[in-house]
């Protein structure tokens, strides 16, 4: 089977190989799937220049691709929820990515059924972000009636996690720009901020809870509108000693990752308020609670910007590389 494979890490990024693979076998908890779809990330240009390999040490060479959708094949004798033929989805597992390639077999606890009125184009792009807004969300542990900022949430983070919000009983506050408000605000968004118009760190103050998917230049901002004793969860920060234990990883990683993420640990601790970086982990259970929280009559929110080939990977990589898309950038790996 065909497959983009990584070589070598290099910083400054590097061209994937387009090699003839032998195709897999699913082991007895494995799905074989046949993907039709992957969709571009920034995580995987971040692979590429081996900027996770602390938190996640890929051997190489690599299959790459960390979110498909696809048709299930075969199923290994101890798989008890996917039969051939099932349309799934999801997040690839850590250990094990390989969405860049014809078939992938996959832990059956990553999968999802893709709801029904979901393209295989659509699905590709639901994955990461879903998963994502679900595990912010399972760490803050919010309580009805509190409130959430979600900052910079008009992309496609905010079109998942603002609806999860409002399922869980939250006032939510995001940021954007105007042309952007009417949209978001039909997501259930309770505050507006045009950032245009106004500072966000003027007008809020004591939010129980911040989404953060801005990084560094404004994680001062988002603590001060954070309450005492309030929790941030951060997509764009750097990894602390909180996160490394979560994540199970060595002693020495949470003493290096806890050296890391001081900075922000100490902003936290001058009002008795938490930080956790997040780095989002494959769970086809949650995946599954994504699909029933949204339905045909009020569907997920997804959008492709543009389309490439496999064989196309590298000018895909490059385009998200640039950013400004209006959507997932995807790779059609199978016709269906």
């Amino acid at each position: 089977m065909k497959a983009a494979v990584l070589t070598n890490y290099d910083k400054n990024g590097r061209k994937l190989e387009i090699q003839e693979v032998e195709k897999p076998s699913p082991r007895e908890k494995e799905v074989l799937v046949k993907v039709f779809t992957a969709a571009v990330n920034p995580l995987d240009n971040m692979i590429i220049r081996g900027e996770v390999k602390l938190i996640v040490p890929y051997s190489l060479p690599l299959i790459m691709g960390n979110e498909f959708a696809g048709q299930v094949e075969a199923v290994g004798s101890a798989v008890k929820h996917f039969e051939a033929g099932d349309r799934v989805y999801g997040r690839m597992p850590l250990s094990k990515i390989g969405a860049f390639a014809e078939y992938a077999a996959v832990e059956e606890g990553a999968l999802a059924p893709i709801p029904d009125y979901l393209s295989y184009d659509e699905a590709a792009t639901v994955p990461l972000t879903a998963l994502t807004a679900m595990q912010a969300f399972e760490i803050m542990q919010p309580k009805a009636g509190e409130s959430v900022f979600i900052s910079g949430g008009t992309g496609s983070l905010g079109a998942m996690a603002i609806p999860i919000a409002k399922s869980l009983g939250l006032t939510v506050y995001t940021t954007g720009s105007g042309d952007n408000a009417e949209r978001v605000e039909k997501l259930g968004v309770d505050r507006f901020i045009d950032y245009k118009k106004e500072n966000y760190a003027d007008v809020l103050k004591d939010v129980d809870y911040v989404l953060d998917t801005l990084g560094d230049r404004e994680l001062p901002n988002e603590f001060k509108v954070l309450k005492k004793g309030g929790s941030l969860v951060s997509l764009r920060g750097l990894p602390n000693g909180r996160f490394a234990k979560r994540a199970g990883l060595s002693f020495l990683k949470q003493l290096l990752f806890g050296f890391a993420g001081r900075k922000y640990d100490k902003m936290a601790e001058e009002k008795g308020q938490s930080y956790d970086f997040l780095f989002v982990h494959e769970d086809g259970a949650q995946l599954e609670k994504i699909g029933e929280l949204f339905s045909s009559e009020r569907p997920l929110e997804t959008s492709v910007d543009t389309v490439f080939s496999l064989e196309e990977v590298n000018e895909a990589l490059d385009k998200v590389k640039q950013g400004k898309s209006k959507g997932k950038t995807i790779l059609k790996v199978n016709d269906k």
